[in-house]
């Protein structure tokens, strides 16, 4: 049922051309996948328990991203709220998701291009891993925990427990920090204080809008793995 809702969403005339991902959850607790497209955030989501595995496809031709939502407490007809990574208030996303959340981004066509990002801050460790692709095909993502090197002006807590780590950009929205205005290019935004401890834990993964651009990984006719929590 999700990869026809999927397929139809995104392009009924490639629905016989998919590309499969089995999302992995090795957190310690429930999780609620986000998935979503780039061009109208229509998107989907479902409950994934410790351990739990799923399938999920996408048409060739579909840009998204994928995310984990948080503390989730969703009624008996989907309608509720996350602590991290919310994308409306129904189980079934209809927004990007609310940073701070870290995110795996792909572009499906040929070749393909993926990358995880924490310029949207961080929730959870996000692991990508490409299967029987030819090309750089390159594991990318972060395995380490933010939540425990969080500096306390960019940590999101809940009962005291840090629970995301927002980035500077979210915190004090000024355009050094978000790469716009005169610092919209590589040459003038550049790595930050705060980037820097977000790269010196996760070094496969975006830190800031324009970070180091062999984060974003090209490669062709694979299928994926996007691991929560570790790699075990």
């Amino acid at each position: 049922m999700l990869a026809n809702l999927m397929c139809w969403l995104a392009a009924p005339e490639l629905c016989g051309s998919n590309k499969t991902f089995t999302l992995v959850n090795y957190c310690k607790e429930t999780i609620w996948p986000g998935i979503t497209r780039s061009d109208n955030h229509s998107g989907d989501g479902f409950a994934l328990k410790s351990g739990q595995s799923t399938v999920y496809t996408a048409p060739d031709g579909w840009s998204g991203r994928i995310w984990a939502r948080t503390g989730c407490d969703f009624d008996n007809n989907g309608n509720g709220k996350c602590k991290t990574g919310g994308c409306g208030t129904s189980i079934n996303c209809t927004g990007p998701g609310s940073p701070p959340a870290t995110s795996a981004d792909f572009t499906l066509g040929e070749p393909d291009f993926y990358d995880v990002s924490l310029v949207d801050g961080f929730n959870l460790p996000i692991v990508v891993k490409a299967i029987n692709g030819t090309g750089n095909c390159s594991t990318v993502g972060c395995d380490g925990d933010l939540r425990q090197n969080c500096p306390s002006e960019l940590a999101s807590k809940d009962n005291d427990k840090v629970i995301a780590c927002r980035s500077a950009c979210d915190v004090f929205n000024t355009d050094e920090y978000c790469c716009r205005g005169t610092y919209g290019n590589p040459a003038t935004c550049l790595a930050s204080n705060y980037s820097k401890i977000f790269k010196q834990v996760c070094p496969a993964a975006y830190s800031f809008a324009l970070d180091d651009p062999t984060s974003l990984i090209t490669c062709s006719k694979a299928d994926f793995v996007v691991i929560f929590c570790g790699s075990r």
